[in-house]
């Protein structure tokens, strides 16, 4: 059921200078409440693509929270499948959730996944005193015996944090990953705490997460999961492929279209959201929030995501997380 003019108007937060009386405005819906990564994800993005002209009018935001993005998922597979005004915010939960079967029976497949422009990156940190000083080491000792190194990670077990480092063991030639140690804790802060502390080897997390520790000097991260070497002031930590562990891991902020939208409608708002990725404004808000480029838009992005999907599917039922 399509929302009328009037809700939609009452629901959104307009960005820009408003929309004329007689459009129906396109719409970003961000899978929260106001704050928060699809918040910004949505607003950010929105904003820009108005303020550069890769769209003719403001896209209103309207904040749609429930059921850790499922509502919203929810709400476009069933009543907007084929609006091609509508883009929504989606995060490495999104992908995370849609493997693990945790928005109702709703599957990837029900819409397209339209691009990430940047991403919090994936990081290993151990303490400062810790004798491991690569990620080879690491992987190393828990192939060895993994009784004697437990991660520490700011999401429950089977949340992305655990997930991370079950790729980077698999990577390794390591595959009981049944016996692998992890303890999930209420954060990346704490996380970093029991690290630091020597209650566990090793914290799982994102680069922003541990950006303070790094700087005191509590802690020293042993890879980060990206493409290539975070730029500025993190540029001398080494990737896990540069020491041979071929995984990419990151918290990617981007968007998803509805599933039955023309080639042609897909393909404007890819345009649109290449056009954002390449200007300075979004590198300003790329440098302002801590993220670093993850520029991934239309099959290539989509095709990144099933990959992900799959993965994340298959070592959740090994570790009992689904059946």
């Amino acid at each position: 059921m399509k929302q009328t003019h009037l809700t939609r108007l009452a629901a959104a937060v307009v960005l820009g200078l408003g929309i004329s009386s007689g459009a129906q405005a396109a719409e970003c819906i961000a899978p929260a409440n106001p704050g928060g990564g699809w918040d910004f994800t949505c607003r950010s993005i929105s904003k820009i693509m108005y303020d550069i002209k890769a769209v003719d009018e403001p896209v209103q935001v309207t904040n749609m929270a429930g059921g850790g993005g499922g509502l919203a998922y929810t709400h476009v597979v069933t009543e907007r499948a084929d609006d091609a005004e509508l883009i929504v915010a989606a995060s490495s939960a999104t992908a995370t959730r849609l493997a693990q079967n945790a928005f109702g029976g709703m599957t990837s497949d029900q819409v397209r996944f339209l691009g990430a422009i940047g991403a919090d990156p994936g990081v290993i940190v151990v303490a400062k005193d810790s004798p491991f000083e690569s990620l080879t080491d690491l992987m190393d000792a828990v192939k060895a015996d993994p009784a004697t190194v437990a991660f520490a990670g700011g999401s429950a077990v089977g949340g992305f944090d655990h997930l991370k480092v079950l790729m980077a063991l698999g990577r390794a030639g390591f595959d009981d990953i049944t016996k692998v140690k992890y303890i999930g804790v209420d954060g990346g802060a704490d996380a970093i705490t029991q690290t630091i502390g020597g209650f566990t080897q090793a914290m799982t997390g994102d680069i922003s997460e541990v950006v303070g520790f790094l700087k005191a000097g509590d802690v020293r991260v042993l890879a980060s999961f990206t493409d290539e070497r975070l730029p500025g002031e993190f540029n001398d930590i080494p990737t896990a492929k540069e020491q041979g562990i071929d995984v990419v891991a990151v918290n990617w902020r981007g968007l998803y279209v509805p599933k039955d939208i023309s080639d042609d409608d897909y393909n404007k708002w890819a345009d649109a959201l290449t056009a954002v990725a390449e200007s300075d404004e979004w590198a300003e808000q790329m440098t302002a929030n801590g993220l670093a480029p993850f520029t991934r838009i239309g099959a290539d992005f989509q095709g990144y995501v099933d990959g992900v999907i799959e993965e994340i599917r298959t070592l959740s039922k090994e570790i009992g997380v689904i059946q």
